[in-house]
């Protein structure tokens, strides 16, 4: 995606100074032109009363760099690359999540609510069959047509629908297309300390992560392969994108399609579950 993650920042030994491993990171406040050609940072509140910036965007990281040292108080370099620095260097496509997981993590975090839930996991897309929100509606190929047979028969799509996008073993891939954009679906995202913590103040809910894991394993649908979750502190699905796929657009409400005969078998998952769920003392 053009300019995600064009500026990376560093210490003088070569680490990464990022949301990950410096909470204060959160209290910065990035605002882009409209054309993207500049960005004023600030950190509204910081008893240093450090005046906002502007700077030439990506071109000037090495003013930047100035700026960051005196927020951070230490030597920070800033490094561009017009390709970004992707936390997965081998799967470095999008990571897609369905609106419908979020909504559920919501509902184990009260009172977090969807919103702050987005903020916390920063997914890059976002698929809602009903509401289009973020990213595209979904259909299936049929013989290369697309068809919207193979939806869930109530129009929407359950939590965790995006753990149909990878394979049981670490080489299979599960491929699809949203838009004129082909994917390839990796493995389930690992997630970092970031979502336990306020995106606004960087303050951490005590056993986020503990409390995640335990509910997300309990909770693992069906067409979710098991064996991919050496932990469950897990969400969204990371992908890798061909360089052929490079200055192809993504726009919202592109159609979702993915190979029939897999959408087929996570029909028959979700129907497992339900009439599971529906049976007394079964649930």
């Amino acid at each position: 995606m053009e300019l995600d993650r064009a500026w990376a920042l560093y210490s003088v030994d070569g680490r990464w100074v990022n949301g990950k491993r410096t909470a204060a990171m959160h209290l910065v406040r990035a605002a882009f032109a409209p054309d993207l050609g500049s960005v004023t940072l600030s950190v509204p509140g910081d008893r240093r009363h450090i005046p906002a910036r502007t700077f030439a965007f990506p071109a000037a990281a090495e003013d930047a760099a100035e700026w960051f040292s005196v927020y951070f108080e230490q030597q920070i370099i800033v490094r561009y690359a017009p390709e970004g620095f992707p936390d997965d260097p081998i799967a470095n496509g999008p990571t897609i999540v369905s609106a419908a997981s979020l909504q559920r993590v919501a509902e184990w975090f009260p009172p977090l609510d969807v919103e702050q839930i987005r903020q916390r996991f920063r997914t890059t897309l976002e698929i809602d069959v009903e509401h289009d929100v973020v990213g595209a509606r979904l259909s299936a190929s049929q013989s290369g047509s697309a068809s919207a047979a193979t939806i869930p028969s109530n129009g929407t799509l359950p939590p965790f629908w995006e753990d149909r996008l990878f394979g049981p073993e670490e080489r299979s891939v599960v491929r699809f297309r949203i838009g004129e954009v082909q994917f390839e679906g990796s493995h389930p995202c690992a997630r970092c300390p970031v979502p336990a913590r306020d995106a606004q103040t960087g303050a951490d809910i005590a056993g986020f992560q503990k409390c995640f894991a335990e509910l997300r394993q309990t909770q693992l649908p069906s067409w979710a392969p098991a064996e991919r979750f050496d932990h469950f502190y897990r969400l969204a699905t990371n992908t890798r994108v061909a360089s052929t796929e490079a200055g192809k657009l993504l726009r919202l409400g592109d159609p979702f399609v993915l190979e029939s005969e897999v959408m087929e078998h996570f029909r028959r998952s979700v129907t497992k579950d339900r009439e599971l769920l529906e049976r007394p003392g079964e649930a």
